[in-house]
């Protein structure tokens, strides 16, 4: 029998308003439920943000170290329950169990830096232009946050939102993706444990059209933090605006590896089997388009097809699987439609059909997919396909593939492998994205650098690091005059000895 679970409002656990319910199935099997979880609308919405409203001010009050001494103790539970969190996340997403316990060890890591900045949420001394005077800027909180996070890394991004926004003080409403909504309950149940008072994190579950959509409107949340599709993200945007909420968004990606003629090639192939096809493709900064000097073109898509050839579909939770499953059945339909007008843009080389073999038959599974002599500008080459669907480009010259890298309406992620460091270096300054490797693939991104990217990609936030303290918390400018008399800023200027 599958479980039941509720929304997390304030210090109760509490079904949806309208009693309205829907089911989590697990993407390798849908015959296994993971759960039955509310249906929310926005009178669950309201409920939530008066909960995180009336939390406020004693958490923001709380002295930020202490703040941190309970992450820390999350972060030592979520050690704890990482082969739980992880077990549960490979069922109801899909991702490999190795890929899950990375996804969790993420949090974790997330979970320990922010809470060593409890005692370290800098501010800034200056002189003052007066005699007598003292000027500092500090953080403080914004209020009430809306957090809306996706599927692909369900433990991972609700942690780098939740964690910043927590040590700066400020509280939170969750909505998790409708597909991993067990995940971000579970994660939270952790957080409460782990002493996170009663309405500091809310959680509402429901569809973006219902929930979302009245997070994003709600007069009360002051700002918004958003990954998933780029077209949602403009949404969110503009509904925002209404309320002149501040707004991150992270979007998509079209990522990629450019393998220049002097590579370690099986360096290079390690690393496009694993950004091109780990988590199925589904993630942002998944690298779909590979980017390959002529002179090795042909040599290098034969060991690629010939290694992706022995990669193993299957449950995540099987120790031989490589490739899990998909999302949902949507997702097989779209990755499918991409695959047909692949085959007019390209050369197929391996893959290219939903894979419903056996055990395969009751999940959604694609096999992983490689064209060969794309064009650039082919829309397997521009678009984002959210798969394990990869495109390979030739190049003759560095000035060709500058423009092939940049040629896409996103900026995320870029990889270059060479043994020449002058190239390493421009393609540092060459290739426009938020992220660049060398001599890697382009995922594995680090929990105290920015995560984000440029263009299309989001609206210049960044998550993590020193950047997400940024924007969860806003500038104070405070002025302490001493002087026992009135000093006019820009009109008494003129420095006069005391003494």
């Amino acid at each position: 029998m599958a479980s039941t679970y509720q929304n997390l409002i304030g210090d109760r656990w509490a079904a949806a308003a309208s009693g309205a319910t829907f089911t989590s199935v697990s993407p390798a099997n849908h015959e296994d439920v993971i759960g039955e979880f509310p249906a929310s609308g926005p009178a669950d919405v309201d409920a939530a943000v008066a909960a995180a409203r009336a939390a406020y001010p004693g958490w923001s009050l709380m002295p930020a170290p202490k703040r941190g001494e309970i992450l820390f103790k999350v972060a030592r539970l979520l050690a704890e329950h990482k082969e739980e969190l992880a077990r549960l996340m490979t069922r109801e997403m899909g991702k490999v169990l190795p890929e899950a316990r990375g996804d969790v060890q993420e949090a974790i890591d997330v979970a320990y830096y922010m809470a060593g900045e409890g005692r370290r949420l800098f501010g800034q001394t200056v002189p003052s232009e007066m005699p007598d005077k003292f000027a500092m800027a500090i953080r403080r909180p914004i209020g009430v946050a809306g957090i809306i996070t996706p599927w692909n890394f369900p433990i991972a991004i609700p942690a780098w939102k939740l964690f910043p926004a927590l040590i700066c003080g400020n509280t939170a409403v969750l909505k998790p993706a409708s597909d991993t909504p067990a995940c971000v309950v579970r994660f939270v149940e952790l957080l409460r444990e782990g002493g996170v008072p009663a309405g500091v994190v809310n959680v509402v579950t429901g569809s973006g059209t219902e929930v979302g959509h009245a997070l994003v409107d709600h007069p009360d949340v002051r700002l918004i933090s958003f990954t998933g599709h780029t077209e949602t993200g403009v949404e969110i945007s503009r509904r925002a605006a209404e309320t002149l909420k501040r707004v991150s968004l992270e979007l998509g990606g079209k990522n990629p590896i450019v393998i220049w003629e002097d590579a370690d090639l099986d360096l290079a192939l390690d690393s496009v089997v694993w950004s091109a096809f780990g988590t199925s493709g589904q993630r942002c900064t998944a690298a779909s388009r590979i980017v390959v000097h002529r002179s090795i073109h042909d040599r290098f898509v034969q060991v690629l097809r010939d290694r992706v050839a022995k990669l193993v579909l299957g449950d995540g939770l099987e120790e031989t699987t490589d490739v899990g499953p998909v999302i949902n059945d949507r997702a097989v339909e779209r990755i499918a439609a991409y695959a047909a007008i692949g085959r007019d843009e390209g050369e197929l080389v391996i893959g290219g059909e939903p894979a419903r073999d056996g055990s395969l038959a009751s999940g959604s599974f694609f096999q992983p997919t490689i064209f060969a002599e794309v064009r650039p500008d082919a829309r397997i080459a521009q678009e984002e396909i959210f798969g394990p669907v990869t495109s390979v480009i030739p190049v003759d010259s560095w000035e060709e593939t500058v423009e092939v890298v940049n040629g896409v309406k996103y900026g995320l992620s870029t990889s270059l492998f060479t043994r020449d460091i002058n190239l390493a270096f421009r393609s540092i300054r060459d290739f426009d994205s938020g992220l660049g490797y060398v001599n890697h693939g382009t995922i594995g991104a680090e929990a105290h650098l920015p995560f984000g990217g440029v263009k299309a990609t989001g609206n210049g936030h960044r998550e993590v690091g020193q950047a997400a303290l940024e924007f969860f918390s806003e500038w104070k400018s405070v002025y302490i005059d001493y002087s026992g008399r009135l000093q006019r800023a820009q009109i008494d200027t003129t420095f006069v000895d005391q003494e």
